[in-house]
C-alpha cells in the first residue's frame, strides 16, 4: 500500500469512526487535538482485557485475524492492537507476562532504538491498570496478571518524557496505552496520520490528560476494530493486546 492509499484509508476509517452511533458496543472513538486524529479505544477495569503472544500450539499469533481464530468459542473479539516491541522472531523485547506467567525478563538497560530511549516502562493489568517506569517496576514488581514493556514513556508523572523535543522532525504512524488516575480506565490510541513523539506525548497528557502513557509502536502499529469495521493491514506482529467480549447472539440462539 503506497503512503498516499495508507492516508485514504486511515482518514475514511476515522470519518466512519466519527459516524458510528454512540452504541454499546463502540469502544473505539475519532478524536482530534492540535489539527490531527487519533482514534481511541477504551478498556474498563473489570472487562476482559488481555495480552496474546502464542497459541496454545506455541505458534505465533501474529495477527488480530488470526487472534480472532484462536479466542474461545463463545467470544469475540471487541478490538485489538500491537502491544510492544519485539525481535525479528517476534518474540518480546523486555518485559512479557501472560496469564501470570513471565514468558520474558524486564530489561533496565538503556540500549538502541525507541525501546532504549529511558525511561521507557511497563503496561500492568492487574487489580488496577497501571503504566510504570521500567526501573521503579522492577525496583518494586506489581502483581499482573498481563505486562508488557516498551518504551519510550510518553508521560510520567505528568510530564512529558524529557527527551522528547517540540520541534522534532521524525513522525510516523504511533500508537500507545494511557491510565487513568484512579487506574480504572486504560486508553489505547493511535494516530491517524504521522506524528512526533511530541505531539503524540501531548495528546494523552493535555486531550486525554493521563498522568502516565507508554509508547507502544510506530510505523507498523495497526488497529482491528471488527463491529466498527475497522481492520488496519499490515505483517504479523509481536505481543498483541485485546479486549475480549462474548459473542453476539445469532437468529435462533
Amino acid at each position: 500500500m503506497t503512503k498516499t492509499m495508507k492516508t485514504i484509508a486511515t482518514n475514511a476509517a476515522a470519518l466512519m469512526l466519527l459516524a458510528t452511533p454512540a452504541l454499546a458496543d463502540a469502544p473505539c472513538a475519532a478524536r482530534s487535538f492540535d489539527g490531527t486524529t487519533y482514534t481511541v479505544c477504551e478498556a474498563q477495569l473489570g472487562q476482559d482485557l488481555k495480552l496474546f503472544l502464542d497459541d496454545p500450539d506455541g505458534n505465533l499469533i501474529g495477527t488480530p485475524e488470526r487472534l480472532s481464530e484462536v479466542v474461545p468459542k463463545g467470544a469475540r473479539v471487541v478490538f485489538a492492537m500491537n502491544a510492544g516491541m519485539y525481535h525479528p522472531d517476534r518474540k518480546p523485547v523486555g518485559l512479557f507476562i501472560e496469564n501470570g506467567k513471565e514468558l520474558h525478563s524486564i530489561v533496565t538497560s538503556e540500549g538502541p532504538g525507541n525501546f532504549g530511549l529511558l525511561p521507557n516502562g511497563v503496561f500492568c493489568i492487574g487489580e488496577t491498570f497501571s503504566v510504570t517506569e521500567s526501573r521503579a517496576f522492577a525496583a518494586d514488581p506489581k502483581d499482573c496478571t498481563y505486562a508488557t514493556q516498551s518504551g519510550p514513556m510518553l508521560v510520567i508523572d505528568g510530564a512529558l518524557h524529557p527527551k522528547f523535543l517540540a520541534d522534532g522532525t521524525s513522525k510516523n504512524i504511533r500508537n500507545g496505552v494511557g491510565v487513568s488516575a484512579d487506574g480504572k480506565t486504560a486508553y489505547f490510541a493511535i494516530s491517524d496520520a504521522p506524528v512526533s513523539f511530541h505531539e503524540f506525548g501531548r495528546f494523552f497528557r493535555d486531550e486525554i490528560q493521563v498522568p502516565n502513557a507508554l509508547y507502544l509502536d510506530g510505523k507498523i502499529s495497526r488497529l482491528t476494530v471488527p463491529g466498527q469495521g475497522r481492520e488496519d493491514m499490515g505483517l504479523p506482529m509481536g505481543p498483541i493486546v485485546a479486549l475480549i467480549a462474548p459473542a453476539a447472539p445469532t437468529a435462533g440462539d
